[in-house]
């Protein structure tokens, strides 16, 4: 007896869930191979790393590779962000060394000259009348205590002139999570990248953004968020600041203390606060904005406070940035505009600095 007219046989549904399984499988590798491509042309590499690297036992941090070339951003033969240094000082020359996480490795910027640490370099080489170069010895993800091993094994041996030192929101993250794993607020493995993501890179981008909006959604549910004296939280902050600082001016004459800037301002609505704050509450889904204010804020009194007890130079006005797409790529990652703003702050309390002239001119 024939089929009724409307029946659908097995093999038509196979084929089309065969077609289906197909157009799925074009899709993701067409969202892959553009994933890819657009990393490629962005930074150099087809992959979320932004660099090779491998641990370094001695700092136990992972270093980048020395001799990478990815365009816009080189690591040199010393394994610093950069154009090449001599490790022996060249004669004459002053140099700077610049210690901090992301935010001073400025992976974000159009060029290696488009950071701020080289920009302030560039400009201060014009204004003291010397060559001046530049040991970058930032790395995404670290905070003071892994900087304290950097100085002494990484940079100590390039002997330094100036050091400067910028960072803050790596600690107050992992200050903040300590306490908030304390409250039950957060675990760690909500940040665990999936067993796809470690080998798709789409994928791995789908996942952070998910994150990033899960989490700011979070942030303005109502649900709990960490309860802390933001001055307390500091404290261990303080205590690293200080050895880092003294452990710097036992190396270099001039040290330099630089209070961070990010996105997010009290004068924001809080519409405008909860959009700045993005990524910040991606590292610190537990956190609200006023809490992320009044964790900046404490930590930023910490950097004044070691610069005025430790007699180092202070760079200070940190909402000097404009508080803007523009300016930044993110919560406190900078924008080329963003690093030439953070560079002129720096160039202009530094190019009256006493200290840094009387150096330059024995040069």
């Amino acid at each position: 007896m024939p089929s009724a007219p409307n029946a659908k046989s097995p093999h038509s549904l196979g084929r089309k869930l065969t077609l289906l399984a197909c157009v799925v499988v074009i899709g993701a590798v067409f969202c892959e191979v553009a994933a890819r491509i657009r990393l490629h042309m962005k930074y150099g590499r087809a992959t979320t790393e932004i660099y090779a690297s491998e641990f370094d036992a001695t700092t136990g941090t992972s270093q980048p590779l020395p001799n990478q070339d990815y365009g816009f951003l080189h690591i040199n033969a010393l394994g610093f962000r950069g154009p090449d240094v001599a490790q022996d000082k060249p004669a004459g020359t002053v140099r700077f060394a610049f210690l901090g996480g992301s935010t001073t490795f400025c992976a974000e910027a159009s060029s290696d000259e488009a950071t701020w640490p080289m920009l302030v370099a560039s400009a201060l080489s014009k204004e003291l009348g010397v060559p001046c170069d530049v040991v970058n010895a930032a790395l995404p993800g670290i905070g003071l205590k892994e900087l304290r091993r950097i100085l002494d094994v990484r940079v100590k041996p390039t002997k330094p002139d100036v050091i400067v030192i910028y960072e803050a929101t790596n600690d107050l993250s992992r200050d903040t999570r300590k306490l908030a794993e304390s409250q039950g607020l957060f675990t760690a493995s909500g940040d665990e990248r999936s067993a796809l993501a470690r080998v798709s890179v789409a994928w791995d981008l789908i996942e952070k953004n998910v994150r990033v909006l899960l989490r700011t959604r979070n942030a303005k549910s109502g649900q709990a968020r960490l309860e802390f004296d933001a001055d307390a939280l500091a404290q261990g902050f303080r205590s690293e600041l200080d050895a880092l600082v003294r452990e710097a001016r036992a190396i270099a004459p001039v040290v330099v203390l630089v209070t961070f800037s990010t996105k997010m301002r009290a004068s924001q609505s809080d519409a405008q606060r909860l959009a700045s704050a993005n990524t910040s509450l991606l590292y610190m889904p537990y956190m609200s904005t006023d809490g992320l204010l009044r964790g900046f804020e404490a930590y930023n009194r910490v950097i004044r406070e070691v610069a005025a007890a430790e007699g180092v130079v202070l760079v200070d006005g940190e909402d000097s940035i404009p508080a803007d797409d523009q300016h930044f790529n993110d919560s406190v990652h900078f924008t080329d505009a963003g690093s030439a703003k953070q560079a002129q702050r720096v160039i202009e309390r530094l190019s009256t600095n006493t200290a840094l002239r009387e150096l330059a001119d024995r040069r």
